[in-house]
């Protein structure tokens, strides 16, 4: 008797603990709302992913409130930085709510690393694939990054970096799993 009573209350205990666990995404899901309030808080979500040997030197942020050794919020109003740091087409300044970003300290072409909240509405696809074309076409200067990827995320961000191959593959990696739903548009070579 006493071993059928502790196996249905194990197995109520598993159906509870069940409804009560998270998926780590930060979100509801199928709510149709993000559960990030701003795209810092989808980077920072990344950036506690990794491994303490895996993590590279960064800043963060658009030039003028740049942060050391995290990602930072990217002032959308710096039109020019947004195209020439991040990789952000003009035709998609206006489909942005806000941004945040992560660059390698050494060299962009390294890692740079972007996540935007799009604007209620936006096509995610065709976002990402203006970014892509935008990227492409660029002419590296101090090395060129191997990887351009580009991740959605919670149904409202997009995530866009490029660099190194290994950097880019840990990064992958660490958002996918920091990020639950989080699923990979793009990951192309960068030729």
């Amino acid at each position: 008797m006493k071993k059928a009573i502790l196996l249905f209350m194990a197995a109520a205990m598993l159906f509870v603990f069940a409804g009560c666990g998270g998926n780590g995404s930060g979100a509801e899901q199928g709510s149709g709302e993000s559960g990030y309030a701003q795209s810092l808080e989808v980077l920072d979500a990344v950036v506690k992913a990794y491994g303490g040997a895996e993590l590279f030197s960064m800043f963060g942020g658009d030039q003028a409130n740049a942060v050391m050794d995290a990602p930072g919020t990217f002032d959308i109003s710096k039109t020019e930085e947004l195209d020439y740091t991040l990789g952000l087409p003009q035709d998609q300044f206006s489909n942005i709510e806000d941004a945040a970003s992560m660059v390698h300290m050494m060299n962009a072409n390294t890692f740079t690393g972007a996540a935007y909240r799009l604007k209620e509405g936006t096509d995610m696809d065709a976002f990402a694939d203006s970014v892509k074309a935008n990227i492409l076409a660029r002419q590296w200067v101090c090395g060129q990054p191997d990887t351009l990827l580009i991740i959605k995320v919670d149904g409202r961000y997009v995530i866009t970096a490029f660099g190194a191959g290994e950097l880019m593959e840990t990064f992958k990696n660490n958002a996918l799993a920091a990020l639950g739903g989080a699923q990979v548009i793009a990951e192309v070579p960068i030729v």
